[in-house]
């Protein structure tokens, strides 16, 4: 009897576990806006080498969470209000062509599952939990690309939903602004589930730029 061929199993290269644990450290805030990146620092706490963690800032530097300077090293990119108002715009537009797709491609489990996730946000939202709130609302919005069946959008939209998250996780919104995005969210799943493509993108479209209206209002005042 013939014993069946291996199978190789892959594994993933160590620069991109170092990409995850970065970005995050990036986003909850333990690596914070315009400070410099200690490469001996890294290596020490992750037990790696100076090869893979440089090839890992190379990364986040191209996808715009560190500035990388010559001789100089790298450091935590400090988002502007400029920033802010040239990349929503754009994911507004994306959310929309999302919203479309996902009308045409959702299975009806995939609706279900986000009608269950939005009544579970409303219910954080109720508790007034914003950190639980803004948990399931990424999940959310990760669930309606991937009911769009595009990877080439789902990509686009992941590096800059990314750059913009850790903005709004220090974004404390008025309860009349909070409930009003629940409402927005509701309005989302009653479109999908009526499979209505054009008004389940112009609601996430008007929902992204409420967001921005938000951060001009109360994180980036200083600058005007």
């Amino acid at each position: 009897m013939s014993l069946p061929q291996p199978e190789v199993i892959s594994r993933r290269p160590l620069h991109y576990e170092l990409v995850d644990r970065l970005r995050d450290m990036i986003i909850q805030g333990e690596l914070e806006p315009g400070q410099k990146i200690s490469e001996k620092a890294l290596c020490e706490r992750f037990g790696v080498s100076r090869t893979p963690l440089r090839e890992a800032i190379k990364i986040l530097a191209a996808d715009g969470f560190l500035d990388l300077t010559p001789h100089r090293g790298a450091s935590v990119v400090k988002l502007t209000l400029k920033d802010f108002e040239e990349a929503l715009p754009i994911m507004g537009a994306l959310d929309a062509v999302a919203g479309e797709l996902a009308c045409q491609n959702a299975t009806d489990a995939e609706i279900e599952e986000l009608a269950a996730l939005t009544d579970h946000m409303t219910e954080r939202f109720k508790a007034g939990d914003l950190i639980g709130y803004y948990k399931l609302n990424s999940r959310i919005h990760e669930l309606i690309m991937e009911m769009a069946r595009n990877p080439t959008l789902t990509q686009t939209m992941r590096v800059l939903s990314e750059r913009m998250r850790r903005a709004r996780y220090e974004l404390a919104m008025a309860p009349a602004r909070w409930a009003q995005a629940v409402d927005e969210h509701q309005a989302m799943v009653k479109a999908i589930q009526n499979r209505k493509g054009v008004q389940l993108g112009r609601i996430m479209k008007v929902h992204v730029i409420h967001k921005l209206q938000d951060l001009q209002a109360h994180l980036f005042a200083e600058e005007r």
